[in-house]
């Protein structure tokens, strides 16, 4: 059976605030946070065309989830890099006209009408 009683209108007024404070990471956490500050470090390293880094994979990282986290660090350096698949890994410099993909729709100046 349930209690009911009465209590004071303070506690449906002013709601308990929560006093998380800082969690720590957990360790899957720490180890991604590290890898974004090694990939920021690397692409913070790309200053001319020649400029070319290889990521190599463990065998429990996914090739994609690096490649996205990879697109992310050189987003948030605000660098434009090119990212290409290689035996081991992935390939990483930075993107000229003859390293951009060539797919998707063809911009509106050199469409025929």
């Amino acid at each position: 059976m349930v209690k009911i009683r009465q209590v004071d209108v303070t506690l449906l007024d002013k709601p308990k605030t929560r006093s998380s404070g800082n969690r720590e990471l957990s360790p899957r956490a720490r180890e991604r946070l590290a890898q974004q500050r090694q990939f920021s470090r690397m692409l913070s390293r790309l200053n001319e065309r020649d400029d070319v880094f290889e990521v190599r994979l463990d065998k429990d990282e996914k090739a994609m989830t690096i490649r996205q986290r990879l697109m992310r660090a050189a987003e948030d350096l605000g660098q434009d890099v090119v990212v290409r698949k290689s035996d081991k890994g992935w390939l990483v410099g930075l993107a000229t006209a003859d390293r951009r993909s060539r797919r998707g729709r063809k911009p509106n100046a050199q469409r025929e009408s």
